[in-house]
């Protein structure tokens, strides 16, 4: 009997489970044990909702910009507010002047002209062989344009309302590329003269007066707009892909991210940016729901 008591102590030694020869003693205390959801509060929810009709609006800006000839804002009213804070001297125009068969017309004269201030701007170039003609150093914005055309003791003039583009990023000047095609002697023998005389040797067809509100401008920022308004509908795609994970998530990282993206998705739907400036302010309100275990 001894011997297995010996052996017992040795074992409890090495295991480390050898009885307590202290007194047990126990006590109570007013400690509890709280855990972290992984989830939203009611007040992140309602954050999120907020950012998710944010982002559907920048949706719909995206599809407006889309849309070039519809829409709240048209292409040439994007670019013309550009260009009325654009730099003067810095559009350069050019193009080529057809007539009614397609064959290029040379030694056509492109008479351009803008007013600044009291007083009327104009600057004139002559076309090639191959009907193509380049003007520099003109102010950006609603310009009129003047082709005029000598054939058979006439000079016909064919008018349009033309908008140049200004400067885009870093890009010191604005190019706008338009190509026109004369009418035919028909379509100007149809006119009345220019001067309201019977018997006349200018004739003219003006476009301008059809062209006040949309004028005639470079394809190119036409579809730089379209790709304006794609990139604010993947911005707002991605937006509520964030929004979507942080509630199922409760990441508040993520909710402040998404707010942040569909900030910048809102273009001309300028109240839309006070929801998602104030959607972000409010993500710093946001506290982690608890579970409290007693």
């Amino acid at each position: 009997m001894g011997e297995e008591g010996d052996s017992s102590d040795y074992i409890d030694e090495l295991t480390g489970l050898s009885e307590p020869s202290s007194q047990l003693m126990f006590s109570t205390s007013d400690s509890k044990l709280t855990i972290e959801i992984n989830e939203l509060s009611r007040v992140g929810n309602s954050i999120a909702v907020l950012i998710l009709v944010t982002c559907l609006l920048g949706v719909i800006n995206g599809l407006d910009f889309t849309q070039s000839e519809s829409g709240l804002v048209r292409p040439d009213e994007f670019v013309f507010r550009f260009a009325e804070n654009a730099p003067d001297k810095s559009a350069i125009f050019n193009g080529h002047v057809y007539d009614d068969q397609g064959e290029p017309i040379e030694n056509a004269t492109v008479y351009i002209s803008w007013y600044q201030g009291d007083y009327w701007v104009t600057s004139s170039n002559q076309t090639d062989k191959d009907g193509f003609f380049q003007m520099e150093k003109l102010d950006p914005g609603i310009t009129r344009v003047d082709i005029i055309v000598d054939r058979d003791n006439f000079k016909d003039r064919f008018s349009n309302r033309v908008l140049l583009s200004p400067p885009a990023l870093f890009e010191p000047y604005g190019f706008t590329t338009i190509d026109f095609d004369m009418p035919s002697q028909q379509e100007f023998a149809k006119q009345d003269c220019a001067d309201d005389s019977p018997d006349c040797s200018i004739r003219e067809i003006d476009n301008s007066p059809k062209q006040m509100k949309h004028p005639l401008m470079d394809s190119g920022a036409t579809l730089i707009y379209s790709a304006v308004g794609i990139g604010f509908i993947g911005l707002g795609l991605i937006a509520a892909g964030f929004t979507v994970w942080a509630m199922k998530s409760g990441s508040v990282y993520l909710l402040r991210t998404a707010s942040v993206l569909s900030f910048f998705t809102m273009g001309h739907y300028y109240s839309a940016c006070m929801f998602s400036l104030v959607a972000f302010i409010l993500t710093f309100t946001i506290s982690k729901p608890k579970r409290v275990i007693n």
